[in-house]
């Protein structure tokens, strides 16, 4: 995962070892995906504590050689499937406004569960020490939505 993060040179790479916590602390809400016993990509995400009915996207990424493959979306998909019985029926994450590989996941995780995605601004440049363009939150609701009648895509 921490191969992955640094040789996107896009996501914010955090410490080989808090990825290791992340999947002990938050394996339920997370994944790894493999392609031929080859780690392909994964995503992280935590509930959160003031709104349990909210599931957080951390980071979400595919190593290069496995780009392409709906691996991503994939990944979302069996990550909500993973809550819905947690009662979640939200998705949020936050996208830089130039991300539109990120975006256009995001948005086709919606459409595929009949679900709105909503923008707001959340971190602006000045909120960030360390010269980090903005964030924006992106809210995706309802999740369960339509996920019944959608075809399987996979």
């Amino acid at each position: 995962m921490w191969r992955i993060a640094v040789d996107s040179q896009v996501l914010d790479a955090n410490s080989s070892y808090a990825y290791l916590l992340w999947c002990r602390d938050f394996a339920e809400t997370s994944v790894v995906a493999e392609v031929d016993s080859r780690v392909a990509g994964f995503v992280t995400g935590y509930l959160r504590p003031q709104a349990p009915d909210t599931l957080f996207i951390w980071q979400v990424a595919v190593d290069q050689a496995f780009r392409g493959r709906g691996i991503a979306v994939s990944m979302l998909d069996n990550i909500v499937e993973a809550v819905g019985a947690q009662d979640v029926s939200v998705l949020e994450t936050t996208v830089s406004p130039d991300n539109e590989a990120s975006l256009a996941m995001f948005a086709a995780l919606a459409r595929s569960r009949g679900a709105e995605m909503s923008r707001h601004t959340l971190f602006e440049p000045q909120d960030f020490p360390d010269g980090h363009e903005s964030e924006d939150l992106y809210r995706i609701a309802p999740l369960h939505s339509g996920a019944n009648d959608r075809k399987d895509h996979r």
